[in-house]
Formats: C-alpha cells, sequence, structure tokens
C-alpha cells in the first residue's frame, strides 16, 4: 500500500502576511554575504539542539546554507535563493510541516540567542538589530500552519 500523506486541517494565522519592508540592505553591505552565511549556520546549530530539531532536514549545514541564500535575497543581494530553490513562496514550503505558536517560539528564541552577540561575530549594524527582529517576528507569525 503506497504511503498516505497525514491530513490535518489548513491554519491561517489571523494576521495577514507581512506588509512591512523588509529589512534594511544595509546589513548586508555590513556583514557581506559570508556574515550572513555564518550567522545561518550558529542559527542551525542552535536549532540542531532545539526542541524543534524533527522539523528539519538531517543535513543542517546544507538546509542553514539554503536559508543564508534566502537572506542574502532579501537584504538585497544576489537572489540566489530563486535561481536554486525557486520563488520563495515560504509559507507554501514550510506547510509540510507542522508549525505551531511553540515551534515559532523556540525558532525566535534560537534565532535570538545567535543576534545577542550578532555585532561583534558578524558585523550586524546595530541600528537595524530591531527592525531585523520585527521582520522576524512578522515573518515566523506567517509560517505557524497548525494550532
Amino acid at each position: 500500500m503506497a504511503h498516505q500523506p497525514r491530513t490535518r486541517p489548513l491554519f491561517t494565522p489571523q494576521s495577514a502576511p507581512p506588509q512591512g519592508s523588509p529589512p534594511s540592505g544595509e546589513i548586508l553591505t555590513a556583514m557581506g554575504e559570508r556574515g550572513v552565511i555564518a550567522m545561518l549556520e550558529d542559527l542551525y546549530f542552535e536549532l540542531e539542539a532545539s526542541s524543534i530539531r524533527a522539523l528539519f532536514p538531517e543535513d543542517m549545514l546544507a538546509a542553514s546554507h539554503r536559508s543564508a541564500a534566502f537572506f542574502v535575497q532579501i537584504l538585497g543581494g544576489p537572489p540566489r535563493y530563486s535561481e536554486r530553490h525557486g520563488p520563495p513562496r515560504m509559507r507554501q514550503k514550510h506547510m509540510p510541516f507542522e508549525i505551531d505558536d511553540a515551534a515559532r517560539a523556540v525558532w525566535l528564541a534560537c534565532f535570538d540567542k545567535v543576534l545577542l552577540s550578532a555585532e561583534a561575530r558578524y558585523g550586524f549594524p546595530r541600528e537595524h538589530l530591531a527592525g531585523f527582529r520585527e521582520f522576524l517576528e512578522g515573518f515566523s507569525a506567517w509560517m505557524v500552519n497548525a494550532e
């Protein structure tokens, strides 16, 4: 018998998709692509030790590089994410994974942990940390697809 995908009710957040501007391109200018890649590698290191590890592929380094390509692109860098993986459509791409508010909170906590040292470790411009966190809040809220 063929594997039957598990069905679950479709959950749509009460908030609309994020409408704000993407994070400032000055972040990429200050950090460079290598800094963004290093930051996402560290994020995935945190995620690997988290309670939501099962939501991610086995190869966390490759996953971190895919995520870094997305962040480089939204920060105004080359469209490598789209070239390699198609249009971002992140909510659609996350739909196979059951993401509830608790999982979102863990993801945000892991990112916050990395951002605590982002200025010193990656050259993240301090004046853009609040705006970047605001972007992550809205982005992650839109990824929630389960109650």
